[in-house]
């Protein structure tokens, strides 16, 4: 079933992984309706992640970013692999509700409510990837060549892609140069 309220991005969460370092990954809700959303979000894990914030109401065709942190983990999986999992629950409800009027049984299914769930499964990656740029032997380093050698910065120009580097660029950054007190 597809959703009709929620558009989740991205479909897997894709959690940078090292050993003893915490590190966040985010979550983009998109409201693909006229009305408000109000979501909860779920872990298989919660010892494991903090979700932040773990419910909320999106505005009519908005979108609003969670903020998923993994704890430091202290050993590495068989293979990387991971069982954790996420459910997005979401459903319809008037203008006006805040995360106080948020509460556990407004997900509870019943006949004739719709509320809607979304399955995310956790993929780790790693934190720091190799250069995609192969480093130069010494008779590469000799070649005179005439050529400039650019990098492409993926466009921003999609306003999916743009609000979701927008939300997330703060937590990329702190994951990146953490603030230590």
């Amino acid at each position: 079933m597809s959703n009709s309220l929620l558009r989740v991005s991205p479909s897997d969460l894709k959690m940078p992984f090292e050993l003893k370092k915490q590190n966040s990954a985010c979550l983009e809700l998109y409201n693909k309706t006229d009305q408000h959303v109000a979501f909860k979000v779920k872990t298989t894990n919660p010892r494991k992640y903090a979700v932040r914030p773990a419910s909320g109401v999106v505005p009519p065709r908005g979108s609003f970013c969670v903020t998923i942190t993994m704890q430091a983990p202290k050993e590495i999986p068989p293979d990387y692999h991971c069982k954790d999992k996420f459910l997005v629950q979401s459903i319809v409800v008037e203008e006006g509700t805040t995360v106080k009027d948020i509460v556990p049984n407004m997900f509870s299914k019943a006949p004739g409510k719709l509320v809607e769930d979304f399955k995310l499964r956790v993929i780790y990656i790693p934190a720091n990837p190799p250069s995609p740029v192969p480093e130069e032997t010494e008779e590469e380093d000799s070649l005179d060549s005439d050529v400039d050698h650019e990098v492409e910065r993926p466009s921003t120009s999609d306003p999916v892609s743009s609000n979701f580097t927008d939300c997330c660029f703060e937590q990329i950054m702190l994951c990146l140069f953490p603030v230590n007190h």
